[in-house]
């Protein structure tokens, strides 16, 4: 039988599958998804996988081999229970262990942001660079690392972590506990707060995209975003010194940050240009769990 890739990429409001025929293109044998329900805890989103894997296997004809997953947050690798996870049913629990269990195959797990880049790396606008920072900009902020193709995790699992690091530290309160993390100045629920916070309104990110060349408000929100941006993702380039940034998820959407960003990031690297190029990507909402598949690739 010819090799397939299975990978899921589990979110906080959907599961996705997919099975692929090949990770040189991204053509899906089978693609389903279902509702987390995250609100229902930890052992329904156990529940939820093993379905969701038993439902491919009806479609397909066929059951995995093996099967790579990402997931909100990292499997500690001291411990292999989960942590860093905003969808916090999951944190301290062995969710490997259990899925695998339940499951009887081996399992590969990783940050989603980490199956992000490695899918954009490969099959997407990082194609050909030597080494690929993939981010996600949606209601968390995420990274991921890939060099040669590979995605690096790091001794402590979190490599590409750049969403906690501190960026204001008057900053909001982030769910990890600190204040000022990058998340709760770029993600997308913290740039809308931002706004209501100054009209009394709510509006959706993209209307308030929109509304900036006659909303005040707007253009200080859009110029909050494009300023810590350029400064948040100017001290990973100076790190990384990656050939390529990718930007992923909701907030990437916005135009600005390809060339307001773009100068806002040459501004803070330490160079005298910034050849790093930074853009959006190409796979939309499939990097996820096609960056899945080929962790068992």
């Amino acid at each position: 039988m010819t090799e397939q890739y299975w990978g899921i990429d589990l979110g906080g409001t959907k599961i996705e599958g997919v099975v692929l025929g090949s990770t040189d293109k991204p053509d899906p044998l089978c693609r389903i998804r279902l509702p987390t329900g995250a609100e229902k805890g930890y052992r329904h989103i156990v529940e939820r996988i093993v379905e969701l894997v038993q439902t491919m296997g009806a479609e397909t004809g066929v059951l995995p081999a093996r099967l790579g997953i990402g997931t909100p947050g990292v499997l500690d690798p001291q411990n292999s229970t989960m942590k860093n996870s905003n969808t916090t049913c999951l944190i301290g629990q062995p969710l490997q262990r259990d899925l695998e269990a339940a499951l009887a195959l081996p399992i590969t797990l990783a940050n989603d942001a980490n199956c992000f880049a490695l899918a954009e790396a490969r099959l997407g606008a990082g194609r050909g660079a030597e080494t690929a920072f993939g981010i996600i900009l949606g209601t968390g902020v995420g990274g991921g690392v890939v060099i040669g193709q590979r995605a690096l995790y790091g001794c402590q699992g979190i490599a590409g972590e750049w969403g906690h690091n501190l960026l204001d530290p008057e900053g909001p309160e982030c769910y990890c506990g600190r204040r000022g993390c990058v998340e709760t100045i770029l993600s997308g629920p913290f740039l809308e707060r931002f706004y209501a916070a100054r009209t009394d309104r709510h509006r959706a990110l993209p209307e308030i995209a929109a509304r900036r060349l006659e909303d005040p408000h707007a253009a200080a929100t859009m110029e909050r975003l494009t300023t810590y941006f350029g400064r948040a993702i100017a001290s990973v380039i100076n790190i990384l010194d990656p050939d390529i940034v990718i930007l992923g998820g909701g907030v990437s959407n916005i135009d600005l940050l390809y060339d307001e960003g773009v100068r806002e990031t040459a501004r803070h690297v330490f160079n005298n240009r910034l050849e790093t190029r930074i853009v959006k990507n190409e796979l939309g909402d499939s990097a996820g769990v096609f960056g899945a598949a080929m962790l068992v690739a």
